[in-house]
Protein backbone atom coordinates (compact mmCIF):
# COMPACT_ATOMS: atom_id res chain seq x y z
CA UNK A 1 0.00 0.00 0.00
CA UNK A 2 1.65 3.19 -1.14
CA UNK A 3 0.37 6.34 0.51
CA UNK A 4 0.53 9.51 -1.51
CA UNK A 5 2.37 12.57 -0.19
CA UNK A 6 -0.84 14.62 0.28
CA UNK A 7 -2.21 11.90 2.58
CA UNK A 8 0.90 12.09 4.75
CA UNK A 9 0.87 15.87 4.63
CA UNK A 10 -2.67 16.01 6.04
CA UNK A 11 -2.00 13.65 8.95
CA UNK A 12 -1.73 14.90 12.48
CA UNK A 13 1.81 14.10 13.60
CA UNK A 14 3.20 12.30 15.51
CA UNK A 15 1.29 9.03 15.11
CA UNK A 16 1.17 5.80 17.12
CA UNK A 17 2.82 2.61 15.89
CA UNK A 18 -0.41 1.24 14.35
CA UNK A 19 -0.87 4.32 12.18
CA UNK A 20 2.82 4.36 11.24
CA UNK A 21 2.54 0.71 10.23
CA UNK A 22 -0.57 1.33 8.11
CA UNK A 23 0.91 4.40 6.44
CA UNK A 24 4.16 2.62 5.60
CA UNK A 25 2.66 -0.73 4.62
CA UNK A 26 4.59 -2.80 7.17
CA UNK A 27 3.40 -4.55 10.31
CA UNK A 28 3.84 -3.04 13.76
CA UNK A 29 6.15 -5.97 14.56
CA UNK A 30 8.40 -5.03 11.62
CA UNK A 31 8.35 -1.36 12.67
CA UNK A 32 9.73 -2.41 16.06
CA UNK A 33 12.24 -4.74 14.36
CA UNK A 34 13.53 -1.98 12.06
CA UNK A 35 13.80 0.32 15.06
CA UNK A 36 15.80 -2.34 16.96
CA UNK A 37 18.18 -2.61 14.00
CA UNK A 38 18.80 1.13 14.16
CA UNK A 39 17.21 1.83 10.77
CA UNK A 40 15.05 4.57 12.31
CA UNK A 41 16.35 7.51 14.25
CA UNK A 42 15.47 7.61 17.95
CA UNK A 43 11.67 7.40 18.09
CA UNK A 44 9.93 9.74 20.50
CA UNK A 45 7.86 8.27 23.31
CA UNK A 46 4.94 9.56 25.31
CA UNK A 47 5.17 9.86 29.08
CA UNK A 48 3.65 6.40 29.42
CA UNK A 49 6.16 4.89 26.96
CA UNK A 50 4.16 4.65 23.75
CA UNK A 51 6.17 5.19 20.58
CA UNK A 52 5.36 8.30 18.56
CA UNK A 53 6.38 8.35 14.87
CA UNK A 54 7.01 11.48 12.86
CA UNK A 55 6.34 11.96 9.17
CA UNK A 56 10.08 11.46 8.56
CA UNK A 57 9.91 8.14 10.44
CA UNK A 58 7.04 6.96 8.22
CA UNK A 59 8.96 8.02 5.09
CA UNK A 60 11.93 6.01 6.36
CA UNK A 61 9.68 3.00 6.90
CA UNK A 62 8.34 3.38 3.34
CA UNK A 63 11.93 3.55 2.07
CA UNK A 64 12.83 0.38 3.99
CA UNK A 65 9.74 -1.44 2.73
CA UNK A 66 10.53 -0.51 -0.87
CA UNK A 67 14.09 -1.76 -0.39
CA UNK A 68 12.78 -5.07 0.98
CA UNK A 69 10.30 -5.31 -1.91
CA UNK A 70 13.27 -5.02 -4.29
CA UNK A 71 15.06 -7.79 -2.40
CA UNK A 72 17.84 -5.81 -0.76
CA UNK A 73 19.26 -7.39 2.39
CA UNK A 74 18.90 -5.62 5.73
CA UNK A 75 22.62 -4.80 5.65
CA UNK A 76 22.22 -3.22 2.21
CA UNK A 77 19.12 -1.33 3.32
CA UNK A 78 20.97 0.01 6.36
CA UNK A 79 23.69 1.28 4.04
CA UNK A 80 21.13 2.73 1.62
CA UNK A 81 19.24 4.46 4.45
CA UNK A 82 22.51 6.04 5.57
CA UNK A 83 23.23 7.21 2.03
CA UNK A 84 19.67 8.48 1.60
CA UNK A 85 19.99 10.57 4.76
CA UNK A 86 23.45 11.86 3.77
CA UNK A 87 22.88 14.77 1.40
CA UNK A 88 26.65 14.83 0.69
CA UNK A 89 26.64 11.22 -0.57
CA UNK A 90 28.14 10.19 -3.87
CA UNK A 91 25.61 8.52 -6.15
CA UNK A 92 28.40 6.12 -7.13
CA UNK A 93 28.05 4.52 -3.69
CA UNK A 94 24.34 3.92 -4.25
CA UNK A 95 24.97 2.59 -7.75
CA UNK A 96 27.63 0.18 -6.45
CA UNK A 97 25.15 -1.35 -3.98
CA UNK A 98 22.40 -1.59 -6.59
CA UNK A 99 24.75 -3.11 -9.18
CA UNK A 100 25.96 -5.73 -6.69
CA UNK A 101 22.34 -6.60 -5.94
CA UNK A 102 21.48 -6.88 -9.65
CA UNK A 103 24.48 -9.18 -10.14
CA UNK A 104 23.33 -11.38 -7.24
CA UNK A 105 19.78 -11.48 -8.62
CA UNK A 106 21.16 -12.51 -12.02
CA UNK A 107 23.09 -15.38 -10.42
CA UNK A 108 20.02 -16.52 -8.48
CA UNK A 109 17.86 -16.38 -11.62
CA UNK A 110 20.43 -18.43 -13.54
CA UNK A 111 20.51 -21.00 -10.74
CA UNK A 112 16.72 -21.20 -10.69
CA UNK A 113 16.64 -21.63 -14.48
CA UNK A 114 19.14 -24.51 -14.14
CA UNK A 115 16.87 -26.08 -11.53
CA UNK A 116 13.91 -25.65 -13.86
CA UNK A 117 15.78 -27.29 -16.75
CA UNK A 118 16.77 -30.22 -14.53
CA UNK A 119 13.25 -30.72 -13.23
CA UNK A 120 11.82 -30.47 -16.75
CA UNK A 121 14.29 -33.15 -17.93
CA UNK A 122 13.40 -35.36 -14.96
CA UNK A 123 9.71 -34.91 -15.70
CA UNK A 124 10.38 -35.87 -19.32
CA UNK A 125 12.02 -39.13 -18.15
CA UNK A 126 9.31 -39.94 -15.60
CA UNK A 127 6.52 -42.17 -16.88
CA UNK A 128 4.13 -41.02 -14.18
CA UNK A 129 2.25 -44.29 -14.24
CA UNK A 130 1.77 -47.28 -11.93
CA UNK A 131 5.43 -48.39 -12.19
CA UNK A 132 7.50 -47.96 -9.02
CA UNK A 133 10.65 -46.73 -10.80
CA UNK A 134 10.93 -42.97 -10.69
CA UNK A 135 13.81 -40.94 -12.15
CA UNK A 136 12.81 -37.95 -10.01
CA UNK A 137 13.28 -39.91 -6.78
CA UNK A 138 16.41 -41.53 -8.21
CA UNK A 139 17.88 -38.10 -8.93
CA UNK A 140 17.05 -36.85 -5.44
CA UNK A 141 18.80 -39.95 -4.10
CA UNK A 142 21.81 -39.24 -6.33
CA UNK A 143 21.27 -42.23 -8.63
CA UNK A 144 20.05 -40.52 -11.83
CA UNK A 145 21.11 -37.58 -13.94
CA UNK A 146 18.67 -36.49 -16.59
CA UNK A 147 21.10 -33.93 -17.97
CA UNK A 148 20.05 -31.04 -20.13
CA UNK A 149 17.53 -31.58 -22.93
CA UNK A 150 19.03 -33.09 -26.09
CA UNK A 151 21.61 -30.77 -27.64
CA UNK A 152 21.51 -28.24 -24.80
CA UNK A 153 24.63 -27.64 -22.75
CA UNK A 154 24.74 -25.82 -19.46
CA UNK A 155 26.92 -22.70 -19.03
CA UNK A 156 29.53 -24.76 -17.14
CA UNK A 157 29.52 -27.53 -19.74
CA UNK A 158 28.19 -30.14 -17.28
CA UNK A 159 24.75 -31.59 -16.86
CA UNK A 160 21.98 -29.36 -15.56
CA UNK A 161 21.51 -31.75 -12.62
CA UNK A 162 25.18 -31.48 -11.67
CA UNK A 163 25.09 -27.71 -12.11
CA UNK A 164 22.11 -27.37 -9.77
CA UNK A 165 23.82 -29.59 -7.19
CA UNK A 166 26.89 -27.36 -7.42
CA UNK A 167 24.82 -24.19 -6.96
CA UNK A 168 23.02 -25.71 -3.97
CA UNK A 169 26.30 -26.76 -2.39
CA UNK A 170 27.76 -23.27 -2.69
CA UNK A 171 25.07 -21.71 -0.47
Amino acid sequence: MKVSAPTLAHMQWPVAIGAAARLSGVSAKMVRHYESLGLLSKVARTDNGYRQYSQADVRSLQFIKRGRDLGFSMVEIAELVGLWQDRQRASASVKRIAQKHVDELTQRIEAMQAMQRTLAALLHHCHGDERPDCPILDDLAGRFSAGPPQGEATPSGGSAAHEVASVGASR
